[in-house]
């Protein structure tokens, strides 16, 4: 944890506990605390009926569950305004007997003050879901409930296990510190009536007060028997309906009785005509916009940054802002686009920032040298090129020598078009009475060979004509191979000799303009295009579900029936 002068010892907490003043044991304002998930042996050399640190007057916990255990202790090595955090199996919040009994003291004490529930698979050795126990013994008489986080859903996989991403644990910690609005689904303050009442009777099972499952997608009987897409349906896309309300009238009318709608347009137009919709191209505006504004706002304190500055400091800055930004921002999720900022810090962005915080804007390119592991070379170091760690070869060339990359990108056009004809002829002319058919291999040697075996042979007229088209093909895509190597040389050249001319208000441009923001402007992009896509398949999935009702289907397939029986009595086929 990056502190150096931490004070552990080793021992037994529950039995020998170390960390005492006198007879009694110490007291902290602050404690954090991941114990052994139910420990089997934690009571051995203990006798809890006997404590001397008087830790288990609310109860004894079973003898091979120790999750308790360690929750009691700690609860005792709170100050009177003590806090503690303490990440537990879920099983402590519903599991019965002697915990129940534990957890009933607990709630009325005041002192839980909330319940964060985490994903399953988090930690490594066990594949349970836990969960934080929050604890405050400040103003706990005052407490009238235990505020509760369902965050089970919100992570990502790496590798085996699942990982809570910066934009999860900050909504957690958001949502923790603000108690108050909100979703309902993620996070309540549950009342203390609502967890003693005796449905509940002090079970903490967070499924119990938080329902995180996803609505569930019903089928509508009338809507497959008659057709028609449900009302209710389109209704529950309203956020959608809230920005771009005539998107709605656009796609959709009524249909032949009240509750359903029908397509005003064919399934297949209906992603154009979101996207070209006046309102859904002010909404992306609208966006576009209030990132432009942030950046405006945001750059010159990233290229203020210098040596011997704090990258830490800076990314939670600029970081903050970007969420509290884009909480304004219409139908984007401000966490997911945090997210694409933290991502980018982590993969680039942080190395950058420590580069410049040692060099300052500096921008040297160096050798890429590696050695040649095999063959008869190995051993020896072969020169890979150059790279800039903190402008890539990239953006100088899009700033600087756009013109070059443009006339070296046509080249390879032109190239892989001459190659593409090739592969035409190929597929042709490929076959047994193929031009290419006595050819061992399809190259220029053996295809020059042959001309000449055929050279002036009436008979083999159309076979020279094939392989003459190809050979005039290959020396075409060869030269354009040649000129592309040669064009990419001289463009490489320029880059590299531009790197030493660069001064530091150019290199902070590229760095912070081209280089960050462009990447956050890509990923901020990419969200827009995921509110459209979401919406687009959500609309034709409910076109495609009630496009056939059911009586056109049983028509269908008595149509068909009849069909097969008819081809298969043209063909004599019968049967009893």
């Amino acid at each position: 944890h990056d502190f150096p002068t931490a004070n552990i010892l080793k021992g037994d907490t529950l039995d020998s506990p170390k960390f005492k003043d006198g007879e009694q044991l110490r007291t902290y304002d602050f404690v954090v605390a991941n114990p052994p998930f139910s420990d089997k042996a934690w009571s051995t050399g203990l006798t809890p009926g006997n404590d001397p640190f008087q830790r288990f007057e609310w109860g004894e916990p079973p003898a091979k569950q120790g999750d308790y255990a360690y929750l009691l202790h700690i609860i005792r090595s709170m100050k009177s305004t003590g806090k503690a955090a303490c990440i537990l199996p879920h099983g402590v919040l519903f599991r019965g007997n002697a915990e129940a009994v534990i957890r009933k003291r607990l709630v009325r004490s005041g002192y839980l003050k909330g319940i964060i529930g985490l994903p399953a698979n988090l930690f490594y050795g066990t594949g349970i879901p836990a969960c934080i126990l929050v604890l405050d013994k400040e103003n706990a008489r005052a407490r009238k409930g235990v505020f509760m986080i369902g965050a089970s859903r919100g992570f990502i996989k790496d590798g085996n296990k699942n990982r809570l991403r910066e934009q999860d644990i900050h909504k957690i910690v958001d949502t923790f510190t603000r108690q108050n609005g909100g979703d309902p689904s993620y996070g309540r303050m549950v009342p203390f009536d609502e967890i003693a009442d005796a449905k509940n009777d002090y079970n903490l099972n967070l499924p119990r007060y938080i329902d995180s499952t996803e609505a569930e997608d019903i089928q509508d009987i009338d809507g497959h028997l008659r057709g028609g897409i449900p009302g209710r349906d389109v209704d529950a896309l309203d956020a959608y309906w809230q920005v771009i309300p005539a998107v709605r009238d656009a796609l959709f009318e009524g249909a032949d009785r009240p509750g359903y709608v029908q397509l005003r347009l064919p399934t297949a137009e209906v992603k154009s005509a979101i996207f070209g919709h006046d309102e859904f191209t002010s909404f992306k505006t609208t966006v576009t916009g209030i990132f432009d504004q942030w950046c405006l706002k945001t750059a010159p304190g990233l290229k203020g940054f210098d040596r011997e500055d704090q990258p830490r400091a800076l990314i939670e800055t600029i970081a903050e802002d970007l969420l509290d930004t884009f909480r304004a921002a219409p139908l984007l999720d401000a966490y997911d686009v945090y997210q694409h900022l933290m991502d980018f810090w982590a993969a680039t962005m942080q190395d950058d920032c420590y580069l410049i915080a040692a060099d300052g804007w500096l921008a040297r390119p160096h050798r890429v040298v590696e050695e040649i592991k095999n063959g008869k070379k190995k051993g020896e170091k072969k020169d890979k090129g150059w790279a800039c760690d903190l402008i890539p070869k990239p953006c100088i060339v899009a700033r600087y020598f756009a013109g070059e990359q443009a006339e070296l990108d046509a080249l390879q056009a032109e190239q892989e078009s001459a190659l593409s004809a090739m592969a035409e002829l190929e597929e042709e002319h490929g076959g047994e009475e193929g031009a290419f058919a006595d050819l061992e291999k399809i190259n220029k040697g053996e295809v020059n060979k042959r001309l000449k075996e055929i050279k002036g042979d009436p008979d083999y007229s159309d076979e020279a004509r094939v392989l003459k088209q190809w050979a005039k093909l290959d020396r075409q895509q060869s030269a354009l191979k040649r000129q592309t190597k040669e064009a990419d040389a001289v463009l490489d050249r320029f880059a590299y000799e531009k790197y030493p001319q660069l001064s530091v208000d150019e290199i902070k441009t590229l760095v912070v303009d081209d280089k960050w923001l462009a990447a956050l402007s890509t990923a901020v992009q990419g969200e827009l295009d995921r509110v459209s896509q979401t919406l687009t398949g959500r609309i034709r999935q409910l076109a495609e579900r009630y496009q056939t009702p059911l009586p056109q289907l049983t028509n269908d397939v008595v149509d068909l029936s009849a069909r097969v029986d008819e081809h298969l009595k043209r063909m004599g086929a019968t049967w009893n």
